[in-house]
């Protein structure tokens, strides 16, 4: 190899790298993650992730450094939002690549979430989408009220997790109820299903999120602000 190619290998892997830099921090997984739900305040990630303000706004200008993330001002106030949807393709992928490559994934899976008693809504999605249409059943989005507004799953009502015990009568008790939140790994969704359950709902957990919907070219999304 000349010493040109060498040194084109070595400028472009530098760059590559620096992606993998940026996710080099469990933290600012996190922070992408409930990006790739809707855009939020330095604050608002701070009070999410249990980090103070300074070490969050540090973590969200590496990753705005490295092109994962944009900012502007709103007042007072910075925002973030992620810089494309290839950035939650992306977060997808990785994920998918971890839970088939690592074993401690599937370990911490099994350790945390009980799969015999929150078992997932086994239907395919359009039969699912289908079934929410014809009012069979009750799509459920528990996750904040500006998540849901961002973009959500066609037919899915809003009902977050902090309102769902004082609202259940608004739930009819003769329908299967599926609820869901951030995708696989999001605990709302078996939270929610837990309480209805012993309200004496039937309620099951559907695994995806509005991100694996949208990567499927499904789901009533709007990502136009990233």
């Amino acid at each position: 190899m000349t010493s040109k190619h060498r040194a084109f290998k070595n400028a472009l892997n530098e760059q590559f790298a620096r992606i993998a830099k940026a996710l080099a921090s469990p933290r600012r997984i996190e922070l992408l993650d409930a990006l790739a739900q809707c855009p939020r305040t330095v604050e608002s990630l701070a009070n999410q992730a249990g980090m103070s303000v300074a070490n969050t706004s540090q973590h969200l200008q590496i990753l705005r450094a490295a092109g994962l993330a944009e900012s502007e001002k709103e007042g007072i106030f910075v925002s973030y939002r992620l810089a494309d949807t290839q950035v939650a393709d992306f977060l997808l992928e990785l994920r998918r690549l971890a839970t088939s490559r690592l074993g401690d994934v599937a370990r911490i899976v099994q350790k945390f979430v009980s799969g015999d008693n929150h078992p997932l809504e086994s239907v395919d999605r359009e039969t699912l989408l289908t079934r929410v249409q014809q009012g069979a059943v009750v799509l459920l989005d528990v996750r904040p009220l500006e998540e849901y507004r961002a973009g959500h799953i066609p037919g899915a009502r809003s009902m977050p997790m902090a309102e769902l015990e004082q609202r259940l009568t608004e739930l009819p008790g003769d329908r299967q109820i599926v609820a869901y939140c951030r995708g696989p790994y999001c605990l709302w969704a078996l939270e929610a299903v837990t309480i209805l359950r012993a309200k004496g709902f039937t309620a099951r957990r559907l695994e995806d999120g509005v991100q694996e919907w949208r990567a499927r070219g499904l789901g009533n999304t709007n990502f136009g602000s990233m």
